[in-house]
């Protein structure tokens, strides 16, 4: 895997497209290798293009299963995590969806192809205002944004279908799982540590009660609090 030590400082916000279909081709066999068998998911990684939310200096790595850098000392996910977690969370065209952490827009824009409206929130300003740059560029309508402290959720919006975090934390917010609706999925990245973290998957039961299932073992930035 590559190794990457110097985040750039410049980059497009809408970087120019290339003629990508192999390298989306590749990417997609390598999901399907991976586990992935949802055409719905896989349709909206294909119609996606991942080239537009990297930065400028990793283009050639745009459509490799791995995480890149991205400004603010942030990631952009491997295109297998972002997969699996859009998976795991069971979406429906009519469902409403909390994303804490908007990071580049990648996960997002995937989740709006997948869900009525997408809740999503970012701390770092300048990855929130290029995030919503590539959403304008994308014609994506469905997506709200909001510069916040992610681990506190949205609560004016009210009860979400299905949360989804990426950035790991020490526990499972209480804050969002009141969030949740009965019935509803979280897919969140739990540890202590980079070397610990494990991906959740929380189900909230009709009556409120919680049940947790791990799904593999992931490396994300950690949630942090303003």
């Amino acid at each position: 895997m590559p190794q990457y030590q110097q985040i750039p400082q410049k980059h497009n916000v809408v970087p120019p497209q290339k003629d990508n279909v192999s390298d989306r081709i590749r990417m997609l066999m390598k999901l399907r290798t991976a586990g992935i068998t949802d055409m719905d998911v896989l349709s909206a990684m294909e119609n996606i293009p991942r080239d537009l939310f990297v930065e400028d200096a990793f283009m050639e790595h745009a459509y490799d299963d791995t995480a890149l850098p991205i400004p603010s000392g942030q990631t952009i996910s491997q295109p297998t995590v972002v997969a699996w977690m859009t998976w795991a969370l069971e979406l429906e065209t009519r469902m409403r969806v909390l994303e804490i952490g908007t990071g580049s827009g990648y996960q997002t824009a995937i989740l709006s192809k997948l869900a009525r409206r997408v809740y999503t929130i970012e701390r770092h300003r300048d990855l929130l205002d290029m995030a919503e740059e590539r959403f304008r560029h994308l014609n994506l309508t469905n997506i709200v944004t909001k510069r916040g402290d992610g681990s506190k959720g949205w609560k004016e919006v009210g009860l979400f279908d299905r949360i989804i975090v990426t950035a790991a934390a020490g526990e499972i917010p209480a804050v969002l799982l009141d969030q949740l609706s009965p019935g509803g999925i979280m897919v969140i990245p739990v540890g202590n540590s980079v070397a610990d973290q494990i991906l959740l998957r929380v189900q909230k039961a009709e009556n409120g009660t919680i049940s947790t299932q791990h799904l593999m073992n992931v490396r994300f930035v950690p949630l942090v609090q303003d």
